[in-house]
This record gives C-alpha cells, sequence and structure tokens, in this order.
C-alpha cells in the first residue's frame, strides 16, 4: 500500500478504516487501487462491485471498513460470526479505532 498520510492515519474515520485495510490481505491488495490518499476518496462502489463473488467473510470486512469511513455505507455486525479469530480481532480492533474519541 502507498505511504499513507500522517493526518489520515490520526483521523477518526480513516484510522479504523486503514486499520482493516492494512491488516486484511485480501483488501490490502485492491487498497492501492481504490484508495486516493491525496484526494482522500474511496471507490466505494468499485470495492463493492469487485467484492460481490468474496466470500461472506472477506464481504463483510469491506463493509466494516466502509461504515467506519463513512456510515451511509451499512453494515450488520452479527455477520461478524463469519469472521476467522484473526479477522474478528481486526474488525473489533477498527471499531475500537473509529468509535474510542
Amino acid at each position: 500500500m502507498k505511504s499513507i498520510p500522517r493526518e489520515l492515519q490520526q483521523d477518526r474515520y480513516w484510522k479504523g478504516t486503514l486499520h482493516i485495510f492494512t491488516n486484511n490481505p485480501k483488501l490490502q491488495r485492491y487498497a492501492a487501487s481504490y484508495i486516493d490518499f491525496e484526494e482522500c476518496t474511496i471507490n466505494a462502489e468499485g470495492l463493492k462491485r469487485i467484492a460481490r463473488p468474496w466470500s461472506d467473510s472477506e464481504r463483510f470486512m469491506l463493509n466494516l471498513a466502509l461504515h467506519l469511513f463513512n456510515e451511509r455505507y451499512k453494515v450488520n455486525l452479527s455477520d461478524m460470526d463469519y469472521l476467522d479469530t484473526n479477522n474478528r480481532q481486526i474488525a473489533l480492533k477498527a471499531i475500537q479505532m473509529r468509535f474510542a474519541g
């Protein structure tokens, strides 16, 4: 992934999202193509389109990352049941980063 600007690393809307993208191997592969750090944007619709054939757990991680970035992207927290232990820890840490104030 490209170098992440310091201000985004500290921003409450970016922190959790970036945590998921940097720690989930599937999302790492697509970050450079779908996140524009100079414009501070995420091509969410493009990501959702390519994620259609992904597993339930992979789509949940994407949906959570998008929700933490912008609440208009909805996520069902009950879908965390799809996650393995590692991804559950990534998800919980990302939620904590976003809402810890």
